[in-house]
């Protein structure tokens, strides 16, 4: 495939990084390996990228017949000189955003970054939109990110830290006033990395544990959340005092983090609720130690003494109390006029002592009521028009985090639940197989226990283990609301929710744990919300119905009612689109979310969206801001929820100045959205025209997309023999199953695997195919719908971030190195006859993309993308090539050859890093 490619002036400095890096590289390749493995990668890189620019039938068997005689301890080499150059770009890359972004401030005549914060603030301005307004906003603004244990990311974490450190190097080696010296001290630490980068293990020797997940998720907290997340708070509220200087700003905390590791039990049986109640004991110990740490830093710098400056009489009044009451002599600061080292003093052993003795806070609101007493003293003597920012930063940090750091949700299949509750049924012989009710006799009989103030469950009763555990989980809740308060667990999801009994059976098993309680005088009790997980197209269909059907339950209305009249519902990205392919999936969603916000309106319920993306394309992947973006616009004053899952952890928040422009990213699209659907008329946000085309595309899409995946009956023969799906399983990556269910089929294969093999195998069907002919069919029934797609793309969000990930996808998509995967298809027929449609289809979409673009190539109107594919693909290339060949030598074999399988992990990790995807 030849991609043309413009020089682009902003990328000179990466290139320049690049280059350096390359070069130590190379060094290092020659000092391990002597200069014949240096030769041997250049003369293999240099033909693949020859072959990308003119394909040559001499070349391309000049360089097969390369790879074929290269011995396994050389192959291995050359796999892992590839792999290391893509972890090297990936630091280059991530430091040169923070660059562009430093660009935008240094520019002289106040030019504003797009998608920055003060570029939304700014737009408020210039439209004249009102204080009352922006603060209504500002109150209805609210952006959860949910971190996932979800295995896509096939980067080790001591690699990741390599990275981080390599970019910190290079963004130091940007200072303008570097000595001689000092560019030379930062070069030798620099290359210094670079070969401890090539000596480091890319491989984990074993499947991390749950609590290893746990582990690298606190790990983003602990480096940048925890700092990033009040500062984005902080600079909403200094734009805004900035451009409204005549008003009082109260910026709410509209943006937070949750987690589902250690709490996502959906096909995964290591996460126990024994292991739910750790990861809660963690979250807490990171939390309290980071606000040890600033409270320490604040006793060093708070000096003030009453000698110098009068305080409030509650600080006097508050060491009268508490400096004797928790303090023991020898913890008591020694300079009585230091008042409020005093006091940090007693917070700081308070904040120690949280769930070890009764010293400690009990809740998170009594430290943040003594940290509000100290910063307003602080106001007493402080000059006005200058705030003391670490106490105000803490502040917020409590408010966010609290106690427990992040909200941890609880996801199980709704398969899981219906099993406990038929078997619970049966021991008090209400119904002999509950499971087998018709959907309105199980509502009824649910609705009947619900109301009934009498506990179901019996006495030492003999249920099997996995009932046991199931009660265990929601006893554990209750005990984690009463240790760690609420907001520790708020949200328990329903995996595959086909019904509404799906949510009912949860709210039966809550109610034998006491976390849902209706009392013999009719007072209702109810700590838990139950979430809908949609994920399948027929059930993105019938998520309406079934709200609806729940909505008018007067018993599942009075629950909501004590919830604050909010309801939850999640939307899975991945298995829509595994199921019918991403086009049709992403309308599916979009148009559920529609009639579920007109749905919750007519019951004066508070419909919150939750977004199940992955990383990859084919799940929902791209930029966050694009994420919120291509949502419907008067779905986005409902709240959003987004999951961050895998690679997009390391590439989004490794770094905190990458985390923060991600962040402020997020948040400026989030209050333009806000404001505007606030503002605007429904019928202006998009045409009817746009729906019922895309209503069309999707049906044309679907029937594309169902005749090869679920019609053609070699379909499953091409993809597990011609993708890696099988080798991944030993990549390590993740403690969750490939399988729900071990038994090979279709439906029970997760979507990750799924969309990882098509990656790997450089297809990406997940991530475009059947959308052509879906587009195709559609301009070819009227000469005039071509001009309204065009339309559709140049004014609506939604279908303009669809296209756009289209173009992605084909770029990222290659298929002339996909075709060397028909080698491991045993039957070349069905090898060549899937491919050809493939191929076609591939063609197709390529040409009708361009059409409503107007691009001459893919990706011409993101040339800073466009230029970070074409420098990554002679390097993938190579990697792509030595994996089918070394899969064909593996697949021979009657018992594995270990060292053979690690060269296999090695390019599966390898072109992971290189395509920054995985799953």
């Amino acid at each position: 495939m030849t991609t043309e490619l413009k020089v682009n002036d902003s990328s000179l400095p990466l290139r320049r990084d690049v280059k350096l890096l390359g070069k130590m590289l190379g060094d290092i390749l020659v000092d391990h390996g002597g200069p014949e493995l240096l030769d041997k990668v250049e003369k293999i890189r240099l033909m693949c990228k020859t072959l990308r620019e003119h394909f040559d039938e001499g070349i391309y068997k000049e360089l097969k017949a390369e790879i074929a005689i290269l011995d396994s301890p050389l192959r291995k080499q050359v796999i892992r000189a590839f792999s290391m150059y893509f972890h090297l770009i990936n630091a280059a890359e991530q430091n040169h955003r923070i660059r562009r972004r430093r660009q935008y401030q240094l520019e002289e005549g106040n030019i504003v970054q797009p998608a920055s914060i003060e570029s939304a603030i700014l737009k408020f301005k210039e439209r004249g939109i009102s204080e009352d307004i922006i603060q209504k906003v500002l109150h209805t603004l609210s952006l959860e990110l949910v971190i996932t244990a979800h295995p896509t990311e096939a980067t080790k974490r001591s690699i990741l830290e390599i990275q981080q450190r390599i970019a910190v190097i290079l963004k130091n080696l940007d200072h303008p006033l570097l000595t001689t010296r000092e560019q030379k001290k930062l070069e030798d630490n620099l290359f210094n990395e670079v070969a401890i980068l090539w000596q480091t293990d890319e491989l984990r020797d074993h499947k991390p544990t749950v609590l290893d997940e746990v582990r690298n998720g606190l790990y983003y907290f602990d480096q940048t959340l925890f700092d990033v997340l009040p500062e984005i708070h902080q600079e909403v509220a200094e734009c805004l005092e900035r451009y409204y200087p005549n008003t009082t700003w109260n910026v709410p905390n509209f943006l937070r983090f949750g987690s589902w590791i250690g709490g996502d039990r959906d096909g995964n049986p290591n996460v126990t609720s024994d292991v739910t109640w750790e990861t809660l004991q963690r979250q807490r110990r990171v939390v309290l130690k980071k606000y040890k740490n600033v409270l320490i830093d604040i006793m060093k710098r708070y000096s003030h003494s009453t000698t110098r400056v009068s305080v409030n009489q509650e600080i006097l009044t508050f060491l009268e109390e508490k400096e004797d009451l928790y303090l023991t002599n020898d913890k008591k600061w020694p300079n009585h006029s230091e008042v409020y080292r005093r006091v940090v003093a007693v917070i700081i052993e308070r904040v120690k002592q949280v769930g070890k003795s009764a010293i400690g806070y009990k809740t998170a609101d009594e430290l943040l009521a003594d940290l509000k007493m100290i910063n307003r003293s602080l106001k007493r003597h402080h000059p006005s028009d200058h705030e003391l920012r670490t106490i105000q930063k803490l502040i917020r940090q409590v408010q966010l985090f609290g106690f427990h750091l992040a909200t941890l949700d609880i996801r199980n299949h709704s398969g899981e639940h219906e099993a406990a509750i038929t078997e619970i049924l049966r021991k008090v012989r209400l119904t002999e197989n509950y499971a087998e009710l018709p959907e309105q006799e199980k509502l009824q009989l649910l609705e009947n226990i619900l109301m009934d103030p009498r506990p179901l469950l019996l006495l030492n009763e003999d249920y099997s283990a996995e009932t046991q555990e199931m009660i265990k989980v929601f006893q554990m809740i209750k005990s984690a609301h009463e240790e760690f308060g609420k907001s520790a667990i708020s949200v328990y999801l329903v995996s595959m929710t086909r019904s509404a009994s799906d949510l009912l059976e949860v709210l039966v098993l809550a109610k034998e744990a006491g976390l849902y309680r209706l009392h013999a005088d009719g007072t209702l009790e109810s700590h838990l919300n139950v979430a809908p997980l949609l994920e399948t197209i027929d059930d993105l269909t019938a998520g309406p119905k079934i709200m609806e059907t729940l909505f008018e339950m007067p018993i599942y209305r009075k629950h909501l009612q004590i919830l604050g009249d909010q309801q939850e519902i999640m939307l899975g990205y991945s298995d829509g689109s595994k199921d019918g392919g991403t086009l049709t999936a992403n309308w599916k969603l979009y148009n559920a979310q529609i009639e579920i916000h007109e749905l919750a309106k007519r019951y004066q319920i508070g419909p919150k969206f939750f977004h199940g993306r992955g990383g990859s394309l084919g799940r929902g992947g791209g930029t966050l801001n694009k994420s919120i973006l291509s949502q419907p616009a008067e779905t986005t004053g409902d709240g959003v929820k987004i999951t961050e899952q895998g690679e997009v952890l390391s590439s989004r928040y490794l770094l905190e100045d990458i985390a923060y422009r991600s962040l402020e990213q997020a948040t400026s699209t989030l209050l333009l959205s806000v404001a505007l659907s606030s503002q605007t008329e429904q019928g202006t946000l998009r045409e009817n025209a746009w729906e019922e085309a895309i209503e069309e595309i999707s049906g044309y899409a679907l029937s594309k997309y169902q005749s090869l995946v679920f019609d053609d009956p070699d379909f499953l023969t091409y993809f597990n023999q011609g993708t890696p799906l099988k080798e991944i399983g030993d990549l390590n990556i993740g403690s969750r199953p490939m399988s729900r269910k071990n038994r090979g089929r279709f439906e029970d294969l997760r979507a990750i695997p799924w969309v990882f093999a098509w990656t790997q195998s450089r297809q990406l069907i997940p991530a475009w195919y059947a959308a052509g002919t879906g587009l195709d069919s559609f301009v070819s029934q009227s000469g005039e719908n071509l001009q309204l797609l065009q339309q559709m793309y140049a004014k609506w969000p939604f279908f303009q971030s669809t296209i756009d990930n289209l173009n992605m996808a084909l770029m990222k998509a290659d298929i002339t190195t996909a075709k060397e995967y028909l080698t491991l298809v045993e039957d070349k027929t069905i090898a060549e006859r899937i491919f050809t449609n493939i191929l076609e289809e591939y063609e197709k979409t390529k040409a009708i993309l361009l059409k409503i673009t107007g691009d001459s190539e893919l990706l011409d109107h993101t040339p800073n993308i466009k230029e970070s594919v074409y420098r990554r693909n002679p390097y993938v290339d190579p990697l792509n090539f030595l994996q089918v060949e070394l899969i064909k030598e593996l697949r021979k074999q009657e018992e594995p050859n270990e060292d053979i399988l690690t060269e296999v992990l090695l390019t599966i990790s390898g072109i992971s890093a290189g395509l920054r995807n995985t799953g």
